[in-house]
């Protein structure tokens, strides 16, 4: 069993800065815990995001190694599913270029790709945290994903929020 990374010491961290942590998004019916380590080496292409902030953090903070608490949003109980960990620097996402695609975009041009993706390793699937049992650990109140109105794919988790949601994980194992 892969025991849950600890804050000091991420998935793969880069050593020469601190570590960071993220939650992402997926809707199961496209892209489940179970899909993602049933993938070749585990990895799956993050497609699908358009949202420029999202995008943002993809492009400008998100490196090789940061956490990912794996999210599965849009279902009957939506939570924390997994662990995984950035494995891949941007590039552009091809589904924005494809006319068959949900995530096509017209508008985006071929020689500077609006959209971009990364790869994401699933590192272990985990009891799913609920949202309802998120919002009942006074030590996440300020967790982005807990925030009124808050609908981002893509949101920075703090160190400290990682490490209590880890440390919860560990209890239930």
């Amino acid at each position: 069993m892969v025991t849950a990374p600890t804050p000091s010491h991420p998935p793969h961290a880069a050593a020469d800065r601190p570590a960071q942590f993220w939650l992402m998004k997926s809707e199961p019916d496209e892209c489940s815990i179970d899909d993602a380590l049933a993938a070749p080496k585990a990895t799956v292409p993050w497609t699908g995001v358009r949202n420029y902030q999202a995008r943002n953090f993809m492009r400008d903070a998100m490196q090789v190694g940061d956490g990912v608490l794996f999210y599965h949003s849009s279902c009957p109980e939506p939570g924390i599913a997994g662990l995984a960990r950035v494995a891949s620097g941007t590039r552009p996402d091809p589904t924005q270029f494809d006319p068959t695609s949900p995530y096509h975009d017209p508008k985006s041009p071929a020689d500077n790709p609006r959209w971009l993706l990364l790869d994401v390793q699933a590192l272990r699937k985990t009891r799913l945290i609920s949202l309802a049992e998120l919002r009942a650990h006074p030590a996440l109140a300020e967790m982005r994903v807990l925030q009124k109105g808050s609908r981002l794919s893509i949101t920075p988790v703090e160190a400290s929020e990682w490490g209590y949601i880890t440390e919860v994980l560990m209890q239930g194992d």
